[in-house]
């Protein structure tokens, strides 16, 4: 039974436990009289319901383990957790773990280990501790060997080598005298390094590759660009355990991939237990592989694996010979069969001839800052509740056998038995795997949207369930529910819609997208359409656009956690709502006859609108506002020159109202907008830079970031770690806050 069902059958029984208290006579009147009584003591009943459910919740309160959210810092300032800011509850952050963590931490303060969790627990971000004194070149002192702390590095150690700057670095150095607090200082005797990892690591499950030419070769990379594998963050054993490059969300190096395997392959052939930390394919494995790959379906052995570098498309042996060293002290060369090679700096793979024409697939993980864009993280709660009782659903997938009516292999066939159902239809296309759909969606096998129908196109499988008519742990797919996660689709080619509704219908259709990778036009043809939601979705940037014909007078467009090409409407359209989306393009959005509002965005390219409501939004180009008496822009920054509607606290205009005119060119320079990255497809995307400054960084209105990032709510769970910290150091010891990505 549902949770929803739950409730519904616990107000019923309530209400029919409080009418039966009536006397008979009384309820037989009502029901006479089409029982108006009975509707009164469902409100009461309802109300009833409410006090009861909170003292239900009271109880749950008393438990770090259990409570509300509000609650965690009241039971913090039980235990003197002072400092504690205010996190936003959409933000995929609680500070629960602080509160619940902190009896342990004061029994183990001053060491790394603890510093470590402490900032996890804190900011939410993976956390590494480093105690720089440990690592100052110095005359050492004969009954206190450290044997690390070598003046000259090891120039034969190239795997330390690759690490030198990281969080991760060990190599000695001179002492810095400045502060660590400010920044810049490191290596001195007071200083503690504390190194975070901002980016998320993404799960892609079996993801189709895109060949590259030959077929023997494949980029990991849908667009077909180098783009480095990440790391699957592994949990510490323990509170005591430090932090590796195994426990964080890192790009990965080759060379650490590489001596696993390679010492795999020594192990089997000399009949040893093999080292298992990035390739654990127990059984009872602690964490998942790095990557696995598939070939035809079937699962490749890592130590079929190579790992090596791809610039030149190098194509790896059949096999790869070990010597087995004998009892007698006599070796034997054995051969140990290799499928395939993969670089994990380029995101490239290359198949062994003896599986040239099979079909890779590959499971592996991306970096990126935010659950944003189409991906494969969680999307439950943006499913709209109205698709709960769809009439009518379909599964796509290009890895399942075709079941007729209830799975095809292709969005065309989907999109064709979508369109024969009758107008006023809610139906789902569940897009099952992350295989790339090379399908042109337009022209005649465009998607019609009737009046009243709603179609929802998502990135996500059918539930399994037990079966009730076959062997125990026996699971099936059950319709009727979609688990939007774990899957990107990526669909190559334009799309076109068209609402078919009659001109004046009152109610014209809808087309919701959630979860998907377009890499073509997305087009709104001339007709009639309601909506159009891009929801948790990607319109690749330069390689799509989305546009908008004439007609469709009463269409209202949602851009809702995506990334966007550029935006253009002809038509005079109801009203465009972009809200934690990217949208770039040379013009971003194109919508002269179009009424627009913007939320915690981040727009890369000109502007130009009817009418503008913005705010905690980022315009890197100038904006053009045609109606400029109604809207307003709010805690945004902008060029100065853009003509818009009223500001208010919006950057650089505020600096500028403080500055001297010889001071205004200086000052226009510093608050323009910087970011790590504005190329799709690198891990940083969109991200602001380090150097970007505060007035943009701590700029919004609750005191997050401005633009597309502020749901992460940096500079609140940063001003936490740092309130934190200082209980837990050493005497005269201080500590340094730095992104490590």
């Amino acid at each position: 039974m549902s949770l929803d069902t739950k409730e519904r059958y616990s107000k019923e029984f309530y209400t029919e436990e409080l009418y039966g208290l009536l006397p008979a006579i009384y309820r037989q009147r009502d029901a006479a009289r089409g029982e108006p009584l009975k509707a009164l003591i469902t409100v009461l009943a309802e109300q009833g319901g409410a006090v009861e459910d909170n003292i239900r919740e009271l109880y749950d309160d008393w438990f770090i383990e259990t409570c509300a959210e509000w609650t965690v810092p009241y039971i913090g300032d039980l235990l003197g957790v002072r400092g504690l800011r205010e996190i936003d509850a959409d933000t995929p952050f609680t500070r629960r773990a602080l509160v619940a963590n902190t009896l342990r931490y004061r029994r183990r303060k001053g060491t790394a280990a603890v510093l470590e969790q402490l900032a996890f627990d804190a900011s939410g971000w993976r956390a590494g501790a480093v105690e720089f004194f440990q690592q100052l070149q110095a005359t050492q002192y004969l009954n206190h060997i450290r044997g690390r702390a070598l003046r000259t590095p090891d120039l034969r150690h190239s795997d330390a080598l690759e690490l030198i700057g990281s969080a991760f670095d060990g190599a000695a150095r001179s002492v810095d005298m400045r502060r660590i607090a400010s920044g810049r200082g490191r290596y001195n005797i007071a200083n503690v390094g504390l190194f975070l990892w901002r980016l998320q690591s993404l799960r892609l499950l079996r993801a189709q590759l895109h060949q590259a030419g030959d077929p023997q070769r494949f980029h990991i990379h849908p667009l077909a660009i180098d783009a480095a594998l990440f790391n699957s963050p592994q949990t510490e054993s323990d509170l005591q355990e430090n932090t590796g490059e195994h426990h964080v969300p890192v790009a990965v190096r080759r060379r650490p991939l590489y001596r696993e395997l390679e010492q795999r392959r020594r192990a089997l052939v000399q009949g040893t237990e093999p080292q298992y930390l990035y390739f654990d394919n127990r059984a009872d494995a602690r964490a998942a592989q790095v990557f696995e790959l598939y070939l035809d379906g079937e699962a490749v052995p890592p130590e079929r694996l190579m790992v090596c570098e791809l610039s030149t498309w190098r194509t790896p042996a059949d096999s790869r010979n070990y010597e087995r060293r004998n009892a007698d002290g006599t070796t034997t060369a054995v051969a140990m069969p290799i499928s395939a090679a993969v670089d994990p700096v380029l995101g490239r793979v290359t198949l062994a001839p003896a599986q040239a024409g099979r079909q890779p697939r590959l499971t592996y993980s991306y970096g990126f800052p935010g659950d944003l864009g189409g991906g494969p993280y969680d999307r439950q709660a943006s499913i709209d509740a109205a698709f709960a009782a769809a009439d009518w659903q379909i599964g796509v997938s290009g890895e399942l056998p075709a079941l007729g009516a209830e799975v095809v292999n292709t969005l065309g066939e989907a999109v064709s038995a979508w369109n024969s159902q009758p107008d006023g239809t809610v139906g789902i296309i569940a897009v099952m795997d992350s295989s790339n759909y090379e399908e042109t969606l337009s022209g005649a096998a465009r998607i019609r949207i009737g009046a009243g129908s709603r179609l929802l196109i998502v990135a996500g499988d059918w539930p399994q369930r037990p079966a009730a008519d076959a062997p125990p742990g026996t699971l099936i797919r059950r319709r009727g529910e979609v688990d939007a996660d774990n899957r990107r689709p990526w669909l190559r080619g334009d799309i076109e819609v068209e609402g078919s509704a009659a001109p004046g219908s009152p109610t014209p259709g809808g087309l919701l997208l959630n979860g998907l990778s377009i890499e073509g036009d997305l087009s709104v043809r001339e007709g009639h359409l309601g909506e159009l939601s891009l929801l948790h979705s990607t319109a690749v940037p330069q390689l799509s656009q989305l546009r908008v014909d004439a007609g469709n007078n009463r269409l209202r467009i949602d851009l809702q956690r995506s990334i966007c090409g550029q935006i253009s409407i002809a038509a005079d359209i109801d009203a465009l709502h972009i809200t934690d989306s990217i949208v770039q393009a040379a013009v971003a959005v194109d919508a002269a006859r179009t009424p627009v509002t913007i939320c915690s965005s981040t727009l890369l390219g000109d502007i130009d609108v009817l009418q503008l409501n913005a705010s905690d939004t980022v315009f890197t180009e100038p904006v053009n506002v045609a109606r400029r008496q109604q809207g307003c822009v709010r805690y945004s920054v902008l060029p100065s020159a853009s003509l818009t509607p009223r500001r208010f606290r919006c950057q650089p205009d505020l600096a500028l109202a403080e500055a001297t005119v010889a001071d205004s060119a200086q000052v226009r320079a510093r608050l323009r907008p910087t970011f790590t990255s504005t190329r799709y497809g690198n891990a940083a995307y969109a991200q602001l830079a380090d150097g970007c400054t505060a007035e943009i960084k701590t700029g919004a209105e609750d005191g997050a970031e401005m633009g597309v990032y502020h749901f992460l709510q940096q500079p609140q769970r940063l001003d936490n770690l740092r309130a934190a910290i200082d209980g837990y150091l050493r005497f005269g010891l201080e500590a340094g806050v730095s992104f490590e990505n």
